[in-house]
């Protein structure tokens, strides 16, 4: 470790990108091009597939811009798209992180008649996502989360199909945690 006294912090668009590279960059079917330039038209990614179905999902789930005070991230969506239309937010997700190492699963236990509100869980893996953002909280510069706190972030203005809920969520190991009562679906 360094003795370098570190000053900055990574503006809020910047901290966003990282958070969607952290989601993403791990999928063999997504490439991120970002380019940061505060001038001219801003800063923006890109984020490419040749996967018809993921670019539909992504389209759905994420903004076209997010803005940050005076400063605009664009956000757009490269590929071929389909004209697959998902009859569930469950069939979505799926979709959208089919093939990638971070996503666990997704449950609707409202189609099994245990909750009034149809809700979705969308559950990603069970580690600890880390980046360096200019942390001053870290010596390392690195911000420490879990995917599900990324999710629930970027996919912040997504709006469920069913009228019901979404909650993002980490999976738990196996034999590591009891169910209370041994009730719970």
């Amino acid at each position: 470790m360094s003795n370098e006294v570190r000053l900055k912090i990574s503006s809020p668009w910047v901290t966003y990108v990282n958070k969607l590279t952290a989601l993403f960059d791990a999928d063999p079917q997504i490439a991120l091009n970002v380019n940061f330039d505060t001038k001219g038209d801003g800063p923006s990614v890109v984020i490419a597939t040749n996967n018809g179905d993921k670019a539909t999902a992504l389209a759905k789930v994420l903004p076209e811009e997010k803005k940050f005070g005076n400063v605009t991230l664009r956000i757009s969506i490269d590929g071929p798209f389909s004209n697959r239309a998902f009859v569930s937010v469950k069939e979505l997700f799926d979709t959208l992180f089919e093939n990638s190492p971070v996503y666990a699963y997704s449950v609707c236990p409202s189609a099994d008649g245990y909750w009034f509100v149809p809700i979705t869980y969308v559950v990603f893996k069970n580690c600890v996502v880390q980046f360096f953002n200019d942390n001053l909280n870290d010596p390392h510069g690195v911000i420490s989360t879990l995917y599900q706190d990324i999710a629930a972030e970027l996919f912040e203005g997504f709006e469920s199909m069913n009228g019901g809920g979404v909650a993002y969520c980490t999976d738990v190991e196996v034999g590591k945690l009891g169910k209370p009562l041994g009730e719970w679906p």
